[in-house]
Parts: structure tokens; C-alpha cells; sequence
């Protein structure tokens, strides 16, 4: 499959009770990330070991869009892939940004207003 859907994230205001919710619900289990957020499965060296299904993340951003859920589709080049979401009536919502030693994100809208986001890993950005 070109360009494979390879994480999840959920938006959240309360990063403990929104944990605690979909550990009780799913059994979910999170590794250490940044204050705000929750690292489950498959993610990269936060991985503690192989799971079933894409890695994903619980993010409390701090400010709005509080209840939100996407997912990152992976690309080779993210400039190039914002350029023609532009060119199919879909516009950028958040330029590409670097994840330190992980690699690059972006997110897009299309035509409908559904957000989506788009990622690269590090293993692929050499020189960016």
C-alpha cells in the first residue's frame, strides 16, 4: 500500500482522566513521552516491545482543538505532498515540523475539512 496509515493520535483536556479511561476500556499501556501526552504500541524507541496494531499517542495540547482524532499516513516528501493537497483543494493546517530524532510531521485538510496527518521518519530525512 503506497503511503500506509502508520500512527493515531487522540486529543484530549485532561491527559490523566483520558489515559485513565482507554487503559480501563482497552487495556492500553503508556510509555514515557513528553508531559503531555501518552505513547501506546509501536513507537519507535519508546517501544518496549512489539505489539499488534500501529503505535499511536493521547496529546493534551494545552489550547483548542481539545476532543480530536486523527491519523499520520507516511510519505517520502511532505513539502511535495502539501503542495498538491493545495493543488486538490485541500489546504495546510500545520507546515512541516521536525519530531527530534524521529522525524517529520505535518497536517493537511481536504476538501471536506477532515483532518489527516502526514509523516515521515528520521530513518528517511537525512538532510532536512
Amino acid at each position: 500500500m503506497p503511503a500506509p496509515v502508520v500512527h493515531f493520535e487522540i486529543g484530549c483536556a485532561d491527559i490523566e482522566s483520558t489515559r485513565r479511561f482507554y487503559s480501563s476500556l482497552f487495556g492500553w499501556e503508556y510509555t514515557p513521552g513528553a508531559p503531555n501526552m501518552g505513547m501506546i504500541g509501536n513507537i519507535g524507541p519508546f517501544a518496549a516491545q512489539p505489539t499488534a496494531g500501529i503505535g499511536g499517542h493521547i496529546q493534551s495540547l494545552g489550547h483548542p482543538p481539545h476532543q480530536y482524532v486523527t491519523v499520520y499516513v507516511q510519505v517520502s516528501d511532505i513539502p511535495a505532498t502539501l503542495a498538491k493537497v493545495e493543488k486538490l483543494g485541500g489546504r495546510t493546517l500545520i507546515p512541516q515540523c521536525e519530531v527530534p530524532g524521529m522525524g517529520h510531521f505535518a497536517w493537511l485538510t481536504d476538501p471536506e475539512g477532515n483532518a489527516i496527518g502526514l509523516w515521515k521518519p528520521a530513518s528517511e530525512c537525512k538532510g532536512q
